[in-house]
Parts: structure tokens; sequence; C-alpha cells
């Protein structure tokens, strides 16, 4: 599995969800962003029905985020779960693999707001998630593919508001050329940090 990291700084965050199709194993592209407050807001897009919708007997935050215990799994996409422990967010695929982005090993920093994105796909569809931070009002994450398709993330979020969570949706197959824009707004919708769409 190829591996590109790729961190910097940057101000505002926005992320959305979109339902998709199945993914596999491929290259992971990582971005992990600390934002400063912003004033801007960015076109809403629709919610992500069933993906973000939780059981019965789940709470939400006002309806926008799943709470789940510490190593509860969540399915994310065909062959793919996630899960969140007080160390972070952790996910694996159909080859069994599991992945790991830690909350606190210092590289990121939860008293602003940022959100980090890793990516995972095939020919049959990407695999897009994860973390959001430094807030407990979040309200959305959004993520921009393709040049202009925006949509909205399914969140999830351990008991007690931590003050961070993670953040998952599948797209269609696209020109990966670049990384896609990844956006966090509070419950106001306010931009709270962004990490804008990138070429190679």
């Amino acid at each position: 599995m190829n591996k590109h990291v790729l961190t910097a700084s940057l101000a505002a965050v926005a992320l959305v969800a979109a339902p998709t199709a199945a993914v596999a194993a491929a290259p992971t592209v990582t971005a992990t962003h600390t934002a400063a407050p912003a004033g801007a807001d960015a076109t809403a897009a629709a919610p992500a029905g069933a993906d973000a919708a939780a059981p019965a007997g789940k709470r939400l935050h006002d309806r926008r985020v799943r709470v789940v215990l510490p190593g509860e799994r969540v399915g994310v996409a065909p062959g793919w779960e996630m899960w969140l422990t007080q160390e972070g967010k952790h996910w694996s695929g159909p080859d069994g693999y599991e992945n790991f982005r830690s909350v606190v090993d210092g590289n990121i920093d939860p008293t602003q707001p940022g959100v980090s994105l890793q990516t995972d796909g095939a020919d049959t569809g990407i695999l897009h998630t994860g973390l959001y931070y430094g807030t407990r009002h979040v309200g959305r994450v959004e993520l921009t593919y393709g040049g202009s398709t925006t949509v909205r993330a399914a969140l999830v979020e351990l008991p007690g508001r931590p003050g961070w969570g993670a953040w998952h949706l599948t797209t269609p197959v696209y020109d990966q050329s670049g990384t896609p824009g990844v956006a966090l707004y509070d419950r106001a919708g306010k931009l709270l940090a962004e990490l804008p769409a990138r070429d190679f």
C-alpha cells in the first residue's frame, strides 16, 4: 500500500459525506491541519441520509453525531470498519490490516479546530475518513472532490463530548490527481477550519 503524508497548517475546515460503492485497500493520503477561526462559509450539501443515521437506541448530538462506546465497530463501507478509543481513530479494510490515527501523540492541537483526511480506495469506490477536533459543538464536516462535488460526512464520537471525533463517507471513483478539500463547521454553520483541495 502506497502512502503519502501531507501535513500543513491552514485556516478553517469543512467536510461532507455521500453514499457510494464498496472500497478496497489502496493508496492512503493523510493530511492534518490546525486551523484558525474563519468567517467564510461554504455551500451546504444534502444530509448523508442513511449513511449518517444511527441505529435505534444510539444517542445523537442534535441528530448530527453518532455516539459510540470505545471499541464499538461502525461499518463505514462494505468490508470496512471504524472504531474509536481514548487514544484515537482505528479503521480496517477487507484485507484485515488495521490503521490508526492518534489524538494523544502530539500531532494535533486539540485546543484549536482542525481536521484530518485519510483516503483508501480501488476501482469500485473511495473511502474517506478522518479526525475532527478542537470543538465540542461540531455541526458538520464536508468533503469537496473532483473540483466541484461537495458531500456531507457521517460523524462519530465517544460519550461525554471529548472535543474530538471521527468522520467518514464514500465517493465514486474520481480523478485523484490531488487531494480533496475538507471543511469543519459548528452548529451555527460557522466555518471553523479548512483543509483546501490540492493538486499533486
